[in-house]
């Protein structure tokens, strides 16, 4: 009976501490984010485009750009503009608390230069992997002129914008007071290993590591910036090898 006693006192409430200083944060960061990226995952996707929105607009009578174009766009304002919104509003705390600042500026440079090598040849192995070929570039019409590929290039890094900040920004930064940097880190990289499914195998194992590598560095770098500007690399290079290549 004795041991029992902790648990049931324990559970009369299990919710309440959701509702009290930092742990109404990490409620908040979860929830928030959990259903930001199932909305990004089937509401912003180039088949819900061009399922339901296809005849309601189109860029340059471009159904297929256009439906790479609101995916990116869609990222960038659910996983990017709310989750900034929520720091800003209902928080009130500062951006540069989650990393949106330019931190040790040696370190995120140095960390740069020694990851691009090794992400740049990850982009030319999948660039020649028929799993990825038939996924990339999302933009099925990017390579279609120079102009078109400036534009999907300018709208590949909001949608990367967008993924930083929600996963290496307000997951990871958001939730390290309650649960500590490692695993804060682990679930950011849970989270967005698991929006891979449905990806090639190869990229879905291979997030775990890019999630973990790019986590730390916002840690040690004290930025999103070079996750951001690695994570960015390695899909644009992707695509114009896939296009261009």
């Amino acid at each position: 009976m004795n041991q029992d006693a902790p648990y049931r006192e324990t559970s009369d409430r299990p919710l309440a501490g959701c509702l009290r200083g930092e742990q109404f944060q990490a409620t908040v960061v979860l929830l928030a984010a959990t259903s930001l990226t199932l909305c990004w995952k089937y509401f912003g996707s180039p088949d819900f485009y061009t399922e339901h929105l296809s005849s309601l607009f189109v860029f340059r009578d471009d159904p297929v750009a256009t439906a790479g174009i609101y995916s990116f766009l869609s990222c960038f304002v659910l996983m990017g503009v709310i989750p900034l919104l929520i720091v800003k509003c209902v928080f009130r705390q500062s951006l540069a608390d989650y990393g949106v600042r330019w931190g040790r500026l040696r370190w995120t440079f140095g960390s740069f230069a020694a990851l691009a090598p090794v992400f740049l040849l990850a982009a030319y192995v999948g660039s020649r992997d028929p799993s990825v070929l038939g996924e990339y570039p999302i933009n099925k019409h990017a390579g279609a002129s120079p102009g078109m590929f400036g534009i999907h290039t300018l709208t590949y890094l909001m949608f990367y914008l967008g993924w930083e900040f929600c996963f290496r920004g307000f997951m990871q930064h958001g939730l390290r007071r309650t649960m500590g940097d490692a695993n804060a880190l682990l679930v950011q990289v849970a989270a967005s290993s698991l929006l891979h499914i449905g990806k090639p195998a190869a990229e879905s194992f291979g997030a775990i590591g890019a999630g973990i590598v790019w986590g730390v560095i916002a840690f040690r770098s004290r930025s999103l910036l070079a996750g951001l500007l690695l994570h960015f690399m390695l899909g644009i290079t992707l695509d114009l090898l896939i296009c261009y290549g």
